[in-house]
């Protein structure tokens, strides 16, 4: 008797996961915490979902919880189009569509291990960097020194406060953050998050780094890093939002002979053949 053949699993078919708690985080990022109806999502940080809205259309959305957190992930939705506009609207109940998780090149979870660890986030770009941070938190043996730079436009825009204010108060991290413009209510450091880089150049020495914010950001950070003679190898960049279908088949995230929903999101700089400012 002939074996049965396997029926491989549609990739543009979304499973259902329902949503168990939102909240809006500040003018325009939604916080989203969600359960796949057929089982928890398997997941490694840096992956990414297709998120659906029936008759809407769907969008990448980097899954930002760690997945040590096995009932549930988290994600952090930025109201920019038709889809994300929906996707907010949507209220606790009710059900999204999940394809994935997508994504090849995540966080080096492995090579990690052991070695010092600086995350350079630029607003919303904390989002992604924070799976691997509460990753690394939750496993805190197998990392040495953990740093995250974080830079925000101004306090409106800031999210995961009360996260925040638990890893300023931990002594297993160094946590720094800054803001473009301040208020009265503002005790901290004023700039771009690259006045926060010379404050950590011993740090810099023997860590792997990892980068994600707005595009305009990676230039300078990575001319930061370059004057802090941080080799190459040593840099990952996020390049999570240039991606649109998720499996490498419209072409929309391809950087040279590289798609970056199936080669990345998280790259390892020296294997980027461009120069700062194209990425």
């Amino acid at each position: 008797m002939s074996k049965p053949s396997t029926i491989e699993k549609d990739i543009y078919l979304p499973q259902l996961a329902a949503i168990e708690k939102r909240r809006l985080m500040n003018a325009t990022e939604m916080y989203l915490r969600l359960k796949m109806d057929e089982g928890p999502l398997d997941y490694v940080p840096g992956q990414f979902v297709e998120v659906s809205v029936p008759g809407v259309g769907e969008s990448p959305i980097t899954v930002s919880s760690s997945p040590t957190q096995k009932e549930y992930f988290e994600l952090v939705v930025r109201r920019i189009g038709n889809v994300t506009i929906a996707i907010h609207r949507l209220r606790i109940g009710d059900k999204v569509g999940i394809r994935g998780p997508y994504g090849n090149g995540a966080y080096p979870v492995e090579e990690a291990k052991g070695r010092n660890l600086v995350f350079i986030c630029g607003g919303i770009g904390l989002v992604p960097q924070r799976s691997f941070v509460n990753y690394v938190l939750d496993n805190r043996d197998d990392y040495g020194e953990i740093t995250v730079l974080l830079g925000t436009k101004c306090m409106a825009q800031r999210f995961f406060q009360s996260e925040l204010d638990g890893w300023s108060h931990r002594e297993d991290i160094h946590f720094m953050e800054t803001v473009d413009e301040a208020d009265d209510c503002w005790q901290g450091n004023v700039g771009v998050v690259t006045t926060l880089i010379p404050k950590i150049e011993r740090e810099l020495t023997s860590a792997l780094v990892f980068i994600c914010g707005p595009p305009v950001m990676y230039k300078f950070v990575l001319l930061a890093l370059n004057e802090a003679k941080v080799p190459r190898e040593n840099i990952f960049l996020n390049l999570e939002r240039k991606m649109k279908c998720g499996v490498g088949k419209c072409g929309h995230c391809q950087i040279n002979n590289l798609y970056v929903c199936i080669d990345g999101p998280v790259f390892r700089y020296s294997d980027l053949a461009v120069a700062p400012e194209a990425i």
